[in-house]
């Protein structure tokens, strides 16, 4: 007579080697959560979170318990954490990375330690999971065959100025994150740089209860956003010339001509520029600018 085996339920196997995880997480609907997420939370060595009191919530909802120790990993600290979770990774530790919302690295912590494990020779791998930018991009109706990410733009308004008239001649479709506070605001100088019809979409509140996607010019939505918005806020752009041109009254042109002008630009290459962002022939820019300097309706070629 044989003994018959008991089956046993074997933990995971350490890993030989060290290996970074970046995990997508929810950024609305828990249930959008990838079906790994779970398994991950619960075999990591190590959890690295933007915010270990939302990673808690994460778990509950999951209904998952962190196998491993948890670390917090956000701003304030990145430069002091990534050291130490390079060394864990180093000595063959499983380090999970997780940021409140959406792909670590992505506007949140975690190109710093990627960057970091990538020079220590560290495995790498992702958990792919939801996306406030694609989503944003496939709900905007806006052309997405070629598109850029810009992240938040600056706070000052001179360098968030600056930063837009380095986009407005931008042929792929824009992609911004944008604080409730400042939209409206943006959005006024957006119609300014890019040309107050260029077409946009205001994404608010993405996968969740109140969500709302608002498509329309830019100036329509500087309007619509004046009294205020709140929630998390994804703005989608056309990128320059699509659409078939944007026509601007004479004087508009003139002012976009000279603004480029004051920044260094030569005149010539200045109307080159304000044309070919708007789509117009050199001509029509031409004969604005004279316009505006000769105070007649229509410019003549000089």
């Amino acid at each position: 007579m044989t003994e018959r085996e008991t089956p046993t339920t074997h933990a995971p196997e350490p890993h030989p080697e060290g290996l970074l995880v970046l995990a997508g997480t929810p950024i609305g609907e828990v249930a959008d959560a990838p079906p790994r997420l779970a398994g991950e939370l619960a075999e990591a060595d190590v959890v690295a979170a933007e915010d270990t009191r939302r990673l808690r919530r994460l778990t509950q909802a999951l209904g998952v318990r962190t196998g491993g120790r948890v670390v917090s990993y956000f701003e304030g600290n990145e430069a002091a954490r990534t050291p130490e979770l390079v060394e864990a990774l180093r000595t063959g530790s499983r380090v999970l990375l997780v940021t409140d919302a959406g792909m670590p690295s992505v506007s949140d912590p975690g190109y710093r330690l990627v960057a970091a494990a990538v020079e220590a020779g560290v495995r790498i791998t992702a958990v792919p999971g939801p996306s406030a930018v694609l989503t944003a991009l496939a709900l905007s109706g806006l052309p997405v065959d070629r598109f850029c990410f810009e992240g938040f733009l600056p706070r000052k308004r001179g360098e968030r100025r600056a930063r837009l008239e380095e986009g407005a001649e931008e042929r792929r479709t824009l992609v911004y994150f944008e604080s409730p506070r400042r939209l409206a605001e943006t959005l006024r100088m957006m119609a300014e740089s890019f040309g107050p019809e260029r077409r946009a979409a205001v994404c608010r509140e993405l996968t969740k209860t109140y969500e709302e996607v608002r498509r329309g010019s830019l100036e329509e939505l500087a309007d619509w956003a004046e009294p205020g918005v709140l929630g998390e806020i994804t703005v989608v752009v056309e990128g320059a010339a699509r659409g078939g041109p944007v026509r601007l009254e004479p004087a508009a042109l003139a002012e976009r001509v000279a603004v480029r002008e004051e920044a260094g630009e030569h005149r010539k290459e200045a109307i080159a520029s304000v044309a070919r962002e708007l789509g117009l022939p050199k001509r029509e820019v031409f004969d604005a600018v004279v316009a505006a300097k000769t105070g007649s309706g229509k410019g003549q070629a000089g």
